[in-house]
């Protein structure tokens, strides 16, 4: 039985694109191997949805004459410090590698709509099919020539709030980098003096020079996505900018959405019950389990019962590091593009829904983490976490991720008005077996 009716109807109003303020420069932008790695994976999707709280502000003609002119006009400044990314990724047929171009007119897509559905149910934790989220959430235009960097939609819920929705090309931001950009468009937006000026910490660094390619991971990287291309099914042409689609055996309407708030109670009783799963809880190395390791071994393993896998079938369980503090030399935190490291534990359904299915799935994640330290920026891990997917059956294979990071912090992005009251991953993601963490 279906948890809602269908999706509430969604009016565009406004389709527009939304320029740097003022650049009349050419300007270009070579990408790098860890951008390469996602260069064909799904965008980075996210949706903010903040309240209308005053008499003022939920008048929708209020909304419409400030808050709405205040979010253009602060995203165009915004753009000046990014003047590369409000460009597209081309992959021309002379080129060895696809690149970010910028030319004079070229800007961000931004589409502006009303939404009669039920704003505190959508914005709310309860159990919600995942269409309903979905015309909230920004189409990224990409063909196989051209892939826009990013594309925004803000959507009114006339007396009650609006949504901010996120498209982003991962093969471009990783999920640091894209809220970074958030929160310099927050920043500019609630200052509202008609300036650019951004602090030092959200000021981008994209200084490609930084990132030194030892390994030749680069090539590895666009050979592996050029090969991937002639696979039966795939796009033939080698260069293709589309995305890749993972097949699932379901349609969307099986798929459901929801949030599970894990307090610190709720931690220190997972921490208490996975060390007393312990053969040797005097091991040094495990002695202290993660908020991030529990919440994602607890949530992976009940994910794992509620779906009733068979006990041969397949695991994946994946996540990303930030790694610009790891690399050597370390780059600077503010570097604008994609800078993690993937890193994967590959098992089967039986060992998560075993009696200790917990502990095990916690000392594997944090023997990962330990390992990182000591693992070239986790450039050796990645290069295993890539060849696996090329390698990977959906067929037979189920994959569970992580999205998102408490370091983020998300919930304190406020453009001026409200900080959001949830934040939430798009539609994208969400099909492909993710969970997000967020506080």
């Amino acid at each position: 039985m279906a948890l809602s009716d269908s999706p509430a109807a969604v009016r565009v109003t406004e389709l527009c694109k939304i320029a740097p303020a003022d650049s009349s420069t050419e300007s270009s932008l070579p990408l790098t191997f860890f951008d390469i790695f996602w260069l064909k994976f799904h965008p980075v999707e996210r949706l903010f949805f903040y309240q209308l709280t005053s008499d003022s502000d939920s008048d929708s003609n209020s909304f419409s004459s400030v808050i709405l002119p205040r979010l253009k006009q602060s995203l165009s400044l915004t753009l000046l410090h990014f003047i590369p990314f409000a460009g597209n990724l081309i992959w021309p047929s002379h080129s060895d590698n696809p690149f970010l171009l910028y030319s004079p007119g070229d800007g961000v897509s931004l589409t502006v709509a009303e939404s009669d559905a039920d704003f505190h149910t959508l914005a709310g934790d309860s159990i919600r099919e995942i269409p309903d989220s979905h015309n909230y959430v920004p189409e990224l235009n990409v063909t196989e020539t051209e892939a826009a960097t990013m594309s925004f939609q803000i959507t009114l819920f006339p007396k009650k709030g609006y949504c901010i929705g996120i498209s982003s090309h991962h093969g471009i931001f990783d999920g640091k980098s894209i809220i970074m950009f958030i929160k310099a468009w927050a920043y500019i937006c609630k200052n509202d003096n008609g300036s650019s000026a951004l602090p030092p910490e959200l000021t981008p660094v994209i200084d490609r020079t930084l990132i030194q390619d030892h390994q030749g991971l680069e090539s590895l990287y666009l050979n592996s996505w050029m090969s991937f291309a002639s696979l039966p099914g795939m796009n033939t042409n080698p260069k293709s900018l589309k995305l890749f689609t993972m097949p699932r055996p379901m349609a969307d309407t099986n798929f459901v959405r929801g949030t599970f708030r894990l307090s610190g109670e709720h931690i220190k009783k997972l921490r208490q019950k996975t060390l007393s799963q312990l053969e040797d809880t005097n091991q040094a190395n495990l002695k202290h389990f993660s908020t991030f390791v529990l919440s994602y071994a607890y949530v992976s393993s009940i994910i794992i019962k509620a779906k009733g896998l068979e006990s041969n079938k397949k695991m994946i369980l994946a996540f990303t590091a930030d790694v610009r503090d790891r690399l050597d030399p370390p780059i600077p935190a503010n570097y604008f593009g994609n800078c993690v490291c993937s890193n994967i534990v590959q098992t089967k359904a039986e060992f998560l829904i075993k009696e200790d299915g917990l502990s095990f799935v916690a000392k594997e994640l944090t023997m990962l983490i330990k390992g990182l330290e000591n693992n070239k920026g986790g450039l050796d891990e990645t290069r295993k976490t890539f060849e696996a997917f090329m390698k990977m059956d959906p067929a037979t294979t189920e994959a569970i991720g992580i999205a998102g990071s408490p370091r983020f912090g998300v919930y304190g992005i406020d453009f001026g008005w409200e900080k959001p009251i949830k934040v939430e991953l798009g539609k994208e993601i969400l099909k492909h077996g993710y969970m997000t963490l967020y506080m």
